[in-house]
């Protein structure tokens, strides 16, 4: 019997509980609901911005990293041991230096035996064609020799491009960054052996969004400028612009930057071009938290004889905190900037000071 009325208590105290919390969170509501509606007979707090076209600064700039204006790694073409390595890591090498020899004793061999079979065959045709003018010899005969003496042509011709191919040179100037290979080490044709990299000139890549990459043309001159050396301009010309934007309608562009002497650029070091846009005509700009849920919207509020009235405007380019007007907003008129939260079409409104 104890434990019945033990339970019975506990139960009315939880019930109560329950029944006070409930007209609490009414009393609440109603508090809240008394609250919205008071602040909407009244006039809500904005902050506004006078609208107004104006000149703006259009140079932007974009970083990216430095790019060799060319490199490759060279492969070997003949087989054999080295047996002469004429430049190291860091070396400066000219289009055609030589770089390293291969052993060459097998193919000179070739090469003497083709030789001399070419000059055998040089007189015999000769002696054929003598012949052939005073009826000694056949047309076919003629052909024959013909035929043997432009087949160790093709073969001459071979066997000295295989010595010239113990000759590695390099196919074009700049300085080696990396060496595969070292005095005595056998090739096979397409061992890896240098790469060359040549840093005269540089490529600079960036990415410019859609708004600014209409202005760029091939060939326009650009600043470009670098945190190693913060007091050189170095001179760009756009050689490349993309025909397809990424995700972020942003456009790869690509420039040569001619490097200085005493003053060199490395490749993988940080640039920034330095875009200056043609002149305009002057702009309507309006801060960007004028939009209602955001530039996409194309809405703002207007204040017009102390009310906010909800307008539909055509926003273009964004310059950071500044969004353009294209349509919808004339000069003079005020934008509500701050406060459009608490704001419907129609609703009364205070300005307050900055």
């Amino acid at each position: 019997m104890k434990k019945v009325l033990i339970y019975g208590t506990l139960t009315i105290a939880a019930l109560a509980a329950i029944v006070w919390k409930l007209n609490a969170n009414k009393a609440a509501n109603a508090a809240k609901t008394e609250f919205v509606k008071q602040s909407n007979t009244g006039d809500i707090p904005v902050l506004t911005e006078k609208a107004a076209r104006v000149d703006f600064d259009q140079q932007f700039a974009a970083n990216g990293n430095f790019e060799p204006f060319r490199e490759l790694t060279y492969l070997a073409e003949a087989a054999g041991r080295i047996n002469q390595l004429l430049v190291d890591e860091g070396s400066f090498v000219k289009q055609g230096q030589i770089m390293a020899r291969v052993d060459d004793e097998i193919v000179g061999t070739d090469l003497a035996s083709a030789k001399a079979n070419l000059a055998q065959l040089r007189v015999d045709k000769d002696r054929y064609e003598s012949a052939f003018k005073t009826g000694g010899v056949t047309q076919k005969q003629m052909d024959d020799a013909r035929l043997q003496y432009d087949l160790a042509v093709s073969r001459y011709e071979a066997a000295s491009r295989k010595v010239n191919d113990t000759y590695v040179k390099a196919p074009i100037s700049g300085f080696i960054n990396a060496k595969y290979v070292e005095k005595g080490t056998y090739l096979s044709a397409g061992t890896k052996m240098f790469d060359i990299v040549d840093v005269s000139r540089l490529k600079l890549r960036v990415t410019v969004p859609e708004m600014q990459v209409v202005h760029l043309n091939l060939g326009d001159q650009v600043n470009v400028t670098t945190n190693v050396y913060p007091e050189i301009q170095y001179a760009g010309k756009i050689t490349f612009i993309a025909a397809k934007g990424d995700q972020t309608l942003s456009y790869p562009v690509e420039m040569e930057v001619t490097n200085i002497n005493g003053k060199q650029l490395k490749a993988g070091m940080y640039g920034t071009a330095n875009f200056e846009m043609p002149r305009q005509e002057p702009t309507m700009l309006i801060s960007r938290n004028a939009f209602v849920g955001g530039v996409n919207s194309n809405q703002i509020y207007v204040l017009e004889g102390g009310v906010a009235k909800l307008r539909k405007v055509t926003a273009g380019r964004i310059f950071g905190d500044k969004v353009e007007i294209r349509e919808g907003l004339q000069d003079g008129e005020t934008v509500i900037t701050s406060g459009q939260i608490n704001l419907t079409d129609g609703a009364k409104v205070s300005v307050q000071a900055h």
